[in-house]
């Protein structure tokens, strides 16, 4: 079939070319039934160009069995192939035309694969196993076994072979090529003697992008264009593979291990891979720098952003430029009671300052006080301020307009832009490691570790001060480096405290804890009485670190006080301490108690044996909080143990603390937290005490004839009742007794036939905060009284019936009680008590007040007194001790009266006083709340309700248990009393209550999730601040989307102290925003002259107009301007008589604007930002927050 000489070969219709496949398209077009004549033609052309057509028309005789012809098959095209057809034409840089997306280097390469192996056919592959791409093939096959891994089973195929032959496969795996390339789904065809490579199977499973010349073929990755192989046009003109493997074993230099080790270190840049030893980087090896260069997976595991400008612009003056940042908060607490540090460098002299902070909120006033330090140590004023945009340092935009600093910020996701402070947080750390390392210290001393760093950095010189130190820089002399000790070392300093006594020890066993701020001394930690002080009389072992024996030194976790988070007075009787420390008596010592020392322990001594097994949580249970409730209540009259530890990621000392309080304070706070009050009668008679207040309760009851034995009437019925237990405490904490009340359950009570008029004497909760505000700020005592059996002075005139109560020992009695006095419970019972008490009072010569008719005063002449009643609890505030302990003794005589002493808690609100202020909370009631909801041990929340909220249009499943639901609710409602942060949550959630779903209650458990983490905070009224009412008001337009009502939101401040605050819904929809903000400047007018009138019944005449703060100048407009025209005639004539209070004189609009604007927390749900800096505006603080 072919001539000797490949020069001049003659085609024979025998001769099958790499076209001619079964699948091949022999021409076009296609015949689909009525073009035959138009394909008939082409198809004949087609055949004859091939020389084929005589096996049609018969002109070309079948060969004879035996005949030497050979047939057209697989075999005879493998032989072609392989047959030396005379000396192949080499690859030349004339055959890359045409060819797109190569590299210089990449066709250098091409060319050394498919011309190295010219002279050697052998050099092909591995074993002689060589591959041809097919085009025309629909699957890859091979006939050899071997080659094939993960050979499975299938089921059978046929396969047309490229002679028309038919056979089976049964069997397919896969074919490792390269490395990085792999045959997929390879059919093994029995007696098959090529390898064939489908194209199209080839480069989809792959990834690939295939270029096909007259000569050549290429093989790309897709994406990175990587060369993945290459195929030379041989024989018949077939395309024979080969891989980029076979470079390596065409060449000898070893310049390709330069990729390999790139892979086995981790991918390295091509400068680190090239220093290991014997691998090559000359510059011959083109190729593997341009594979790691274009390495796919350096590119996904380690691209960054690009380089920052290096900074030259420094500062020419010190404190033209300084860069703050807040770095924490740190998983641990510092021993000192921190989680955060202040970072604060000079740009031109480098120079650090450090503050240490418990939360961020200390930061606005850390800046104010470090502005006003440089001003008066440095005569220098600070012209620019940078940092990044936490709401710590926004919040001082007001500042620094006043002070004229320029506030530079950093763009979001930034860093880079406040670089110098944030490389100077790592110099600080590198250096706080290396001295918490070196001493062996315990992680709580971390924040000693950073100062040391910033004091020792400001006396280390730099090259970019030309070798000077930041010191140096700032003062104009270098530092002293005589008293630097290392950190951490032992210390021996002299005993001063030895009170006489000639034998005992003249120094004190210490460490080393840094250099305190403002003293000629050394901070120093006693390891024997375990107090922190400084000492100028001191002896250094600068090699010896007692820390690093941790099984024999205690370990500090105990807490010192913070920078004051409001100025305080040390006074003995205060509740809340001051919060700046007490200047030291000694020049030469400073003693701070530790009285929480926790003890590192000694490791355990294995036991074994039955029950000495140590027992571990369930990892079933890691997902869960466990043991987080306490349900077995702790007796008082022995001290409680320390509850085993739950395991909690969020137990409760990580929020609450009254290290703040004095230890007057604390004890009474402890007492009310250790305390468990019963909640059943079963329950209560487990304790004497408690059964012993049940006999006192029915013994006196029936001393009085509260009630009669008889029958009970036809058609009468009997009201149930139960026993509610309280405990009531003096106001130093100690118990004054434990108080058992039988209550009657009048809820079963009909109007008309068992009682006809009800009142309950019960004072308004912001006559309560007015009350104590103005104690405050007049320096009045504000003393506590409750009345014994309140009820049980008030006749009962109408027919009452009651069942025997529990405890009344009258064994086989069928008779009921017919009440002859009133009882806790009745309708009609506190207005029965309410008119005994007004009238003992009037008699004293109280006045009732009308703003408020729980509210009683007294003038003659200098003396004040005021009373405020809620049913029988009885504060009262005086000018003088005498006088209020002289109508103690007068009611006294009128009823059975306990003297409770100065007010520490009432109705459930926490009262704690010292000369800055009251502060008011209700920290037990909230974690009752959420002991309630066993939510003790779950992670707290940041802010209460999430924003952008749909909870008016949920349509999840309704509660099974709506009670639930509206218990939480009601108990939360209460909450608001000292919490304007829940107003607004507590507005949407109580919407709901007639037919929660389970939207509304994840909601409401989110709130409780908020409380856990503010279990403590509160309001401060303070004392120091002017009697001017000041009111904010704002509106959410259309907020409701069921009703499109809009929200009416308020608060009311006395000075700095809020008094008021409210969220509602309006009555009506508004027309637009601007009618919207004109009814809720409606409701706070009405509000603000309703505290007029109220301070005034306290002696109080407010005379200057009162501030109505409003975001929106239409409203304030619409309330200025008399003149009724188109756009407000539909308003009620009602909303209108804010107008005439401000002709009046009585109110004054002011224009305020949103960011400013207080009452926005009243009126919509606040992302996290927006919701802690109005925590800070409106002056709501947490003081058991951990210091």
């Amino acid at each position: 079939m072919t001539n000797n000489n490949p020069k001049y070969k003659t085609i024979s219709p025998f001769d099958l070319s790499a076209s001619d496949n079964p699948g091949a398209v022999i021409s076009q077009p296609l015949l689909n039934g009525s073009n035959y004549d138009e394909w008939a033609l082409n198809f004949r052309v087609a055949l004859s160009s091939r020389k084929k057509f005589g096996f049609l028309d018969g002109s070309i005789p079948k060969p004879a069995p035996n005949s030497a012809t050979p047939r057209a098959n697989i075999t005879q095209i493998t032989t072609a192939n392989t047959a030396a057809i005379g000396e192949p034409s080499t690859i030349t840089e004339s055959d890359r035309e045409g060819l797109s997306g190569l590299t210089d280097d990449q066709w250098a390469a091409v060319q050394r694969l498919l011309n190295a192996g010219k002279s050697s056919p052998n050099m092909s592959g591995k074993n002689n196993v060589f591959w041809i791409l097919d085009t025309g093939a629909t699957h890859h096959m091979t006939g050899c076994l071997d080659l094939l891994e993960d050979i499975r089973d299938i089921t059978p195929i046929s396969v047309i072979l490229p002679a028309g032959a038919d056979t089976v496969t049964l069997k397919q795996g896969t074919v490792r090529l390269t490395s990085k390339l792999s045959l997929q789904n390879v059919y093994y065809v029995d007696g098959f003697h090529t390898n064939l490579i489908s194209f199209g199977q080839l480069v989809t499973d792959n990834y690939l992008v295939g270029q096909v010349t007259d000569k050549l073929m290429i093989l790309q990755d897709r994406t990175t264009r990587m060369l993945i192989g290459a195929g030379e046009r041989e024989g018949e003109g077939l395309y024979r593979f080969r891989n980029m493997d076979n470079v390596t074993s065409l060449q000898t230099s070893v310049q390709d291990n330069l990729v390999l080790w790139h892979h086995r270190l981790g991918h390295p840049s091509l400068p680190v891979t090239g220093l290991i030893p014997g691998v090559c980087t000359s510059s011959t090896s083109n190729n593997s720098e341009l594979l790691i260069k274009s390495c796919d997976t350096c590119f996904r595991a380690k691209q960054t952003r690009q380089c920052f400008p290096d900074s030259l612009n420094n500062a020419k003056e010190s404190f033209d430029l300084i860069h703050c940042d807040l770095w924490g908060p740190y998983r641990t607490t510092a021993f000192c009671g921190s989680r955060y540090f202040l970072t604060i460098v000079d740009d031109h002299s480098r120079a650090v300052w450090l503050y240490l902070l418990p939360d961020k909120t200390l930061v606005s006033q850390q800046l104010r006080d470090f502005v006003a330090m440089i001003e008066r140590q440095f005569s220098k004023k600070v012209k620019r301020i940078r940092s990044d945009n936490g709401t710590e340092f926004l919040c001082l935009t007001r500042f620094f307009q006043e002070k004229g600093i320029l506030h530079e910020t950093s763009c979001v996701y930034t860093p880079q832009q406040n670089g110098r402070v944030e490389r100077k947080h790592r110099h600080i750390l590198n250096i706080a490691r290396a001295l918490r390392f070196q001493a062996h210290l315990p992680i709580e001393y971390w924040g000693e570790c950073v100062l040391t760093a910033g004091y020792l950095i400001n006396r280390t010189p730099s090259i970019l001060l030309k070798n000077k130190t930041p010191f140096e820089v700032l003062y104009g002399h270098p530092p002293g480096y005589k008293h630097l000790r290392v950190l951490g070392c032992l210390a021996y300093a002299h005993n001063i405290d030895h009170k006489g006594d000639k034998f005992t020890s003249r120094s004190r066993r210490c460490v080393f804890l840094g250099y305190p701020y403002g003293k000629k001394g050394w901070k120093l930690y006693d390891l024997e009485r375990e107090v922190v002080f400084v000492s100028r009389d001191v002896v250094f072992q600068e090699n010896i670190f007692p820390f690093a024996d941790t099984d024999s030194i205690a370990t500090p976790i105990a807490q010192r006080p913070e920078p004051p988070l409001f100025p305080v007075t040390a006074e003995t009787d205060d509740d809340v301490v001051p919060l700046t420390p007490p200047e030291a008596e000694d020049d030469h010592i400073e003693e701070v108690t530790l009285p929480n020392i926790h003890t590192t322990p000694s490791p355990a001594v294995e036991t074994h044996g039955r029950g000495q097994r140590t027992k571990r949580p369930s990892t079933r249970l890691h997902d869960y909080v466990v043991g987080a409730v306490t349900t077995k209540p702790l007796s008082p009259l022995s001290s409680p143990s320390p509850p085993p530890s739950s395991g909690s990621l969020y137990p409760l000392c990580n929020f609450v603390s009254i290290e703040r309080f004095s230890p007057n304070h604390r004890k009474f706070l402890v007492a009310l937290a250790t305390n468990i009050e019963p909640r059943t009668f079963a329950e209560a008679m487990k304790h004497k005490h408690w059964e012993k207040a049940v006999d006192r309760e029915i013994d006196y009851l029936i001393e009085l004839q509260t009630w009669r034995l008889e029958e009970l009437p036809p058609g009468k019925k009997a009201l149930d009742c139960h026993w509610i237990f309280t405990i009531k405490y003096q106001s130093d904490g100690e118990i004054e007794r434990h108080k058992a009340r039988l209550v009657v359950n009048g809820n079963g009570q009909e109007e008309g036939f068992d009682y006809k008029e009800t009142f309950a004497p019960v004072a308004k909760m912001t006559t309560v905060r007015v009350f104590l505000d103005l104690a405050a700020k007049l320096n009045h005592e504000v003393h506590q009284m409750d009345v014994h059996n309140a009820f049980l002075h008030g006749d009962l005139h109408e027919e009452v019936y009651m069942k025997l109560p529990q405890g009344f020992k009258s064994d086989g009695e069928t008779r009921v009680c017919r009440l002859q006095k009133s009882l806790y419970g009745l309708k009609q019972a506190s207005r029965c008590w309410f008119e005994k008490l007004s009238t003992a009072l009037c008699a004293y010569g109280f006045k009732q007040t009308k703003p408020d008719y729980s509210l009683f005063t007294y003038v003659k002449g200098d003396v004040h007194l005021r009373i405020l009643v809620y049913v029988d609890d009885l504060i009262i505030s005086g000018s003088t001790s005498a006088a209020i302990q002289t109508f103690k003794d007068y009611l006294s005589t009128c009823f059975h009266m306990k003297n409770l002493g100065p007010v520490k808690y009432f109705l459930g609100i926490e009262v704690a006083r010292n000369p800055t202020g009251i502060y008011l909370c209700q920290r037990k009631y909230a974690t009752d709340i959420v002991e309630e909801m066993g939510l003790l041990g779950c992670r707290p929340a940041s802010f209460p309700i999430d924003q952008n909220h749909k909870l008016a249009l949920a349509d999840g499943d309704f509660l099974a248990d709506p009670e639930t639901y509206r218990r939480l609710v009601g108990r939360l409602i209460y909450l608001a009393a000292t919490r304007p942060d829940l107003t607004y949550s507590i507005h949407i959630l109580s919407q709901f209550m007639h037919a929660p779903r389970v939207e509304h209650w994840f909601a409401a458990l989110k709130v409780v999730r908020y409380i856990k983490g503010t279990l403590g905070q509160g309001i401060l009224l303070r004392a120091e601040s002017p009697l001017h009412l000041t009111g904010w008001c704002d509106s959410d337009y259309a907020a409701c989307p069921l009703t499109r009502r809009s929200l009416t939101g308020y608060i009311v401040q006395l000075g700095d102290s809020p008094i008021s605050w409210r969220t509602q819904k309006q009555d009506t929809v508004s027309r637009s925003s601007a009618e919207a903000e004109y009814r809720a400047m409606t409701e706070i007018t009405s509000e603000l002259r309703w505290l007029k009138a109220l301070l005034l019944e306290f002696g109080i005449e407010h005379k200057e107009p009162m501030s109505l703060m409003c975001d929106s100048k239409p409203a304030i407009h619409l309330s200025a301007n008399p003149v009724f025209h188109e756009r407000t005639k539909h308003v009620e004539v009602d909303c209108h008589f804010v107008r005439d209070d401000i002709v009046a004189g009585l109110i004054k609009p002011i224009h305020v604007s949103t960011k400013d604007q207080l009452a926005d927390i009243l009126t919509k749900a606040l992302g996290r930002k927006e919701f802690d800096t109005f925590l800070i505006k409106l002056g709501i603080h947490n003081l058991y927050a951990p210091t």
